[in-house]
């Protein structure tokens, strides 16, 4: 197995040999921008951390992992937007709409969920695209409520608008792994307990969302809790679960 940091090296690796559309000609630069603003790559090294502990490949789950990372920036870019989140710098830099201005980066980010779903297609079984679709539209869903202000079941949101992509994370894993449906549930609760546990952690950073709603030291039990849960899933599978442990750990722990 290897190491989350080695999973990290090969998703960027991976990333920053992608071959973009022709057609989009000098709008590639805007869709290069927004991916190599940094970030951890999270959902994409736990599919691959999810894949190879199920027993398939890294270099299978790649283009499903890349695709994950596609899509999750194509909504960091939309959010920055004057229309949405109106956030200027993203990461320690300008935004993608402050660097290229909002068309380029409305264009960019639309761009970029096609290239995902053209990454998506090159399985020969249909199901990464499929859950790919899904978890996109699940997170579309989220966005909605919190942009309309329906946040009374903030669960409910948060599981759509960041879960989705951390359960499709571990289910394109499995689908490159070939694991059957009936094989399935205590990997997709897994992802869905990272989900939780990131967006509780997130919310103890920026003092919003579950710290606010909860206060900071329930929020704070509420994250232990869900570590602690995710934990004990891994307990329940019969692979090797060190490097998923070290993404559980890394998720209740981080800074930023």
């Amino acid at each position: 197995m290897r190491p989350a940091d080695e999973l990290r090296e090969a998703v960027e690796a991976y990333l920053g040999t992608l071959s973009f559309t022709p057609e989009l000609g000098d709008l590639e630069a805007a869709l290069r921008y927004a991916l190599e603003s940094g970030g951890k790559r999270v959902r994409p090294i736990l599919c691959l951390a999810v894949a190879e502990a199920a027993g398939g490949s890294v270099e299978a789950a790649l283009p499903a992992a890349a695709a994950l990372e596609l899509v999750h920036t194509f909504s960091l870019v939309h959010d920055d937007l004057p229309s949405m989140d109106d956030d200027a710098v993203r990461r320690g830099r300008a935004s993608a709409h402050v660097a290229f201005g909002e068309g380029v980066a409305l264009l960019a980010g639309d761009a970029l969920l096609a290239e995902a779903l053209r990454l998506s297609l090159t399985y020969e079984s249909s199901e990464v695209a499929r859950d790919l679709v899904d978890a996109t539209l699940g997170m579309i869903g989220g966005q909605y409520r919190d942009v309309t202000g329906d946040d009374t079941d903030l669960d409910g949101l948060h599981r759509l608008k960041t879960g989705r992509l951390f359960v499709a994370a571990v289910r394109m894993g499995l689908d490159v792994a070939g694991i059957p449906e009936s094989e399935r549930a205590v990997w997709l609760a897994l992802g869905d307990d990272l989900g939780i546990l990131f967006q509780v952690v997130d919310d103890l950073l920026d003092g919003d969302g579950y710290a606010a709603r909860l206060g900071r030291g329930p929020a704070s039990q509420l994250a232990d809790d869900v570590a602690g849960r995710a934990r004990a899933r891994l307990d329940e599978l019969a692979v090797d679960t060190r490097v998923l442990r070290e993404l559980v750990d890394l998720l209740a722990v981080r800074t930023a």
